[in-house]
């Protein structure tokens, strides 16, 4: 009679199933956390910990999420919840930017633009609050855990009054101020842009040369060391933009720059000596050099205006460089930065000749109506008649645009609002200076994000705060009517104006009648009709969010966002900082890179390479999508297809399947029962032990403190599969299988595996959150339980000299087992021997590695996973690997002399005997 030995061996299972099934299982799951108010239930939990404040960046409130914001919010998420385990309280408050131009003009849209200002403001609203639940409903399915009932948004009336409070606050400390200087004004959106909402894209541009007639030719001669008085000589500027022409006021040198005077076909042409060469060769002429000057010699001498009857001086920049052009820069206060600058310093005019709509003023002598892209060829026409125009060609150049309507913008002077980078505050402090000592103090993840930011907040023009929009916080001040100058109770009345926002919203402002807060006053003062830039808005929200709400905390200790925010949301909460409290809202900004596809090419619509999250959610499940996120070094660019997400996939089902022999092999464990102290394991799984704890320790001291979570990814796969899997897995295997039930010995090894899952189960749960909760219901047997209600694991300790010592032996045994291995594996090719346990072996080892051999006694066929082995002392190790004689047991696989020796046992040998009837095998060390 045969006899089934499959029923004598612990083959377990367990509920937790071999596929995932996530897309189908995660909504289910979530469902679940809801009812148990699994947020809530971990804010009890937390309370009393260390705070630890991440604060969210809000998305803006129009479209359905994608890629890129699945990235933002799930790293996001993986740093709360392993900061949670970490033994913080991390709250985690999702924010909404709910105002600004996009919602408008999709309001627009939908319902006309003949709409009243307070109807359209309502429906603006609405709108809004329609694109947060979609989105909202997004990034829970994203398993993203933080308190969704309760989110902040920009437009809640509570946080429209203290982003009013914010700009009083920026208006006291002395460094908000009405000018009139250039901004990025976007014709489409009838409005100035901030510095973030601008984007370069390739145009073609007409690049002409054209030349200024010098009027003070005796002046001339002398700069240049001539006698008498040059005739007919002509100042040569380059530029792209032939319409700002109109508004020209100066021609700008450098003063340190050598300029000639050359004699060519075309006249008599003043050019910097460096771009001189290159210049004529583009006109095709040649020239003689008449004489060399610097450029602070020509300072003041008067030129005549191509085509106006107006008069304009030499006046001297360093903006101007030989990058390009002729040395010699056309100087139009009215449309460039740098211009602006220059002609304050000379106290030339501002003279804008171009109204909101981009087309010019009625007053404009020769180009009134037109807009100032008909004006290009206008303007090269008067050129031409004038005997002005020296040369012409078509450029391909990177030119800002408009982000929302990807169309080209202009520099113009408007009067708006800014806030001074380079102005004293009360305190006397240059916000500049005080915004570089807060970059100075952030500490940044990536490291290059420094130099990034750093850059920008010493290059970055005065912030124009002021936009003339209807969906927006409103600046809520008073101008005199004449003076232009703000009510000298201004501060006070802004806050009176803020308590009626919290009561009725922005329509607080809108729909006030100045004599209700002014009196008789209010006949000498107006409202301001601006509104906020809504990077305002957003940069406002430290005060607005984190100084408001009890749950969390001021500064922040991380903003998080994708790499363009330098120029957007952290520098606006780090200017809005400095100007209000003097620091930065944070004390570490994190980075991440942009989603390309699989050729790293930008994702678009019209390419076919689009990767929707809601597409990867249905189809494989969000746990695969985060581990996606956690495994891509998000410091670059991310890169994302079907082929990598099936390799993804490949590495979550390695994963799932540890996860699933761990749980199988302590189906029938009990920790409180069963648990064997740390001094009494079996040394191999004091030594697995010590593995787990090492891997621990570097994820959660190294990794996951410096976010670096790709590395922590590879670590903990790493471990699953070498560790684990290659090794003490693949050991315990025949204890596990074949010992008695309840034996020490297994129960040392459901010991050992009870804490190397719960401490894995631990070290995933912040990247694979479904998968982990799933795991930890089965591990601890509750599905009213979860990860996050814990800390790391914490292991058995022992001595470190005692670790140390037990790590140093196995790993020489380690060595020495990849060694035999590949003897092994030599006959296995060469098919001398079929399985390792079909093989016995004879060692001879040095001084060194036989007593650690030795140690093992019988235990080491274990180890090695033979079925025979001999070890004995030599000077050299020789390794000599036969096939067993023997007949093969048919319960432990072993190959052994006595198998078939036991009556009533059939084919198997003396061990699995002790095992089955016996008092059970004696193991020691494995």
């Amino acid at each position: 009679m045969s006899i089934d030995y499959r029923k004598t061996v612990n083959l377990l299972d367990t509920p937790f199933p071999m596929r995932g099934d996530l897309a189908k299982r995660e909504p289910a799951w979530l469902k679940r956390w809801t009812e148990q108010q699994r947020y809530q239930k971990l804010r009890k939990v937390a309370a009393g910990r260390p705070k630890f404040i991440l604060h969210d960046g809000p998305p803006y409130a129009n479209g359905d999420i994608h890629i890129g914001h699945a990235v933002n919010k799930v790293l996001k998420d993986i740093i709360v919840r392993s900061k949670t385990l970490s033994g913080f309280d991390a709250p985690y408050v999702p924010g909404w930017d709910c105002h600004g131009l996009p919602i408008e003009l999709m309001v627009e849209k939908l319902h006309g633009k003949d709409i009243p200002a307070a109807k359209f403001r309502e429906l603006c609203r609405e709108y809004a609050h329609e694109q947060i639940a979609r989105q909202k409903k997004d990034f829970i399915r994203l398993g993203v855990l933080g308190d969704w009932d309760n989110p902040y948004l920009t437009m809640d009336f509570k946080t429209e009054a203290d982003i009013v409070r914010t700009l009083g606050k920026v208006y006291e400390n002395g460094y908000l101020f009405k000018g009139e200087k250039p901004v990025h004004w976007c014709i489409e959106c009838g409005s100035a842009l901030a510095e973030a909402e601008v984007e370069y894209e390739d145009k073609t541009s007409p690049a002409i040369d054209v030349g200024f007639k010098v009027l003070e030719g005796d002046k001339l001669a002398a700069a240049f060391g001539l006698a008498g008085s040059v005739d007919d000589a002509q100042a040569v500027i380059w530029t792209t933009t032939p319409w700002t022409l109109p508004a020209n006021q100066a021609v700008s040198v450098n003063a340190k720059l050598v300029y000639q005077l050359l004699d060519t076909a075309k006249g008599k042409l003043i050019l910097a000596k460096d771009l001189a060469e290159v210049t004529l060769k583009r006109y095709g002429v040649d020239g003689t050099v008449l004489a060399e000057t610097s450029g602070d010699k020509l300072e003041l001498i008067r030129l005549q205006h191509p085509f106006y009857d107006r008069q304009v001086p030499i006046i001297c920049g360093e903006h101007v460089t030989t990058d390009a052009g002729t040395g010699l820069v056309h100087t139009a206060p009215a449309h460039g930065l740098e211009d602006f600058q220059v002609g304050q310093q000379y106290g030339i005019p501002v003279d804008n000749p171009v109204a909101d709509n981009g087309r010019y003023k009625s007053t404009t002598e020769l180009y009134a109506g037109l807009s100032v892209w008909e004006a290009n060829p206008k303007v090269i026409e008067t050129l031409v008649e004038q005997g002005a125009l020296i040369h012409q060609e078509k450029l391909l150049h990177s030119y800002p645009h408009c982000w929302r309507h990807k169309t080209p913008i202009i520099f113009r002077a408007t009067a708006q609002w800014f806030i001074g980078m380079d102005k004293s505050g009360k305190d006397s402090e240059v916000l500049r200076e005080r915004a570089k000592h807060a970059v100075d103090s952030t500490e940044f993840f990536p490291a290059w994000g420094r130099a990034r930011l750093e850059a920008m907040i010493s290059n970055r023009p005065d912030w124009c705060v002021s936009r003339q929009r209807n969906w927006g916080v409103p600046m809520t001040f008073f101008v005199h009517k004449e003076s232009g100058e703000l009510h000298p109770d201004s501060a006070a009345l802004l806050e009176q104006v803020a308590l009626r926002i919290e009561q009725q919203g922005i329509e607080g402002w809108f729909s006030l009648d100045a004599a209700e807060l002014l009196g008789d006053d209010a006949a000498n003062y107006r409202k301001l009709s601006d509104t906020l830039d809504v990077w305002f808005d957003s940069g406002s929200t430290h005060f607005a969010v984190l100084k408001q709400r009890p749950e969390l905390a001021w500064p922040a200790d991380l903003y998080l966002e994708g790499s363009d925010q330098h120029r957007g949301w952290f520098q606006s909460s780090l200017l809005t900082g400095c100007a209000t409290i003097g620091r930065a809202p944070y004390q570490q900004l994190l980075t991440h890179g942009f989603v390309v596809d699989g050729k790293g090419l930008k994702m678009s619509k019209s390419k076919g390479n689009v990767v929707a999250p809601q597409k990867v959610n249905d189809s494989l499940g969000a746990d695969i999508l985060r581990l996606w996120v956690a495994s891509t070094d998000y410091s670059g660019e991310l890169a994302i297809s079907d082929e990598i997400l099936k390799r993804v996939t490949e590495s979550y089902r390695r994963l799932r399947n540890t996860f699933r022999f761990l749980l199988a092999n302590l189906s029938d464990f009990d920790p409180m029962e069963h648990a064997v102290p740390f001094g009494n394991l079996l040394e191999i799984d004091r030594y697995a032990l010590l593995m787990a704890k090492e891997m621990q320790e570097k994820v959660t001291g190294e990794l996951y403190p410096r976010y670096a979570f790709h590395h922590a990814v590879q670590e903990i796969v790493n471990y699953c599969s070498e560790d684990l899997g290659a090794f003490y897995l693949d050991i315990l295997k025949d204890r596990l299988y074949t010992t008695q039930a309840g034996s020490h010995a297994r129960r040392s090894a459901q010991t050992a595996l009870y804490h190397i899952t719960r401490s894995l189960l631990l070290l995933v749960s912040p990247i694979l959150c479904f998968t982990a909760d799933e795991a930890w219901e089965v591990l601890v047997g509750s599905d009213e339980e979860s990860p996050l209600f814990h800390v790391w694991h914490e292991f058995p300790l022992t001595g470190e000299q005692q670790e140390a010592d037990l790590v140093g032996k196995w790993q020489a045994i380690r060595a020495f087992r990849a060694q035999l291995n590949k003897d092994i594996e030599a006959l296995r090719s060469a098919e001398q021997l079929g399985s390792a346990l079909q093989a016995e072996v004879d060692v001879v080892a040095d001084e060194v590695l036989f007593p650690l051999l030795a140690s093992l006694g019988d235990d080491l066929k274990f180890v090695l996973m033979v079925s025979r082995i001999s070890v004995s002392e030599g000077t050299a190790l020789s390794i000599t690997v036969t096939p067993s004689a023997h007949a093969k047991c048919d319960r432990c696989w072993h190959y052994r002399s006595d198998v078939g020796s036991h009556a009533g046992h059939g084919n198997v040998c003396g061990r699995c005997v002790d095992n089955i009837d016996g008092k059970g095998e004696a193991r020691v060390h494995a």
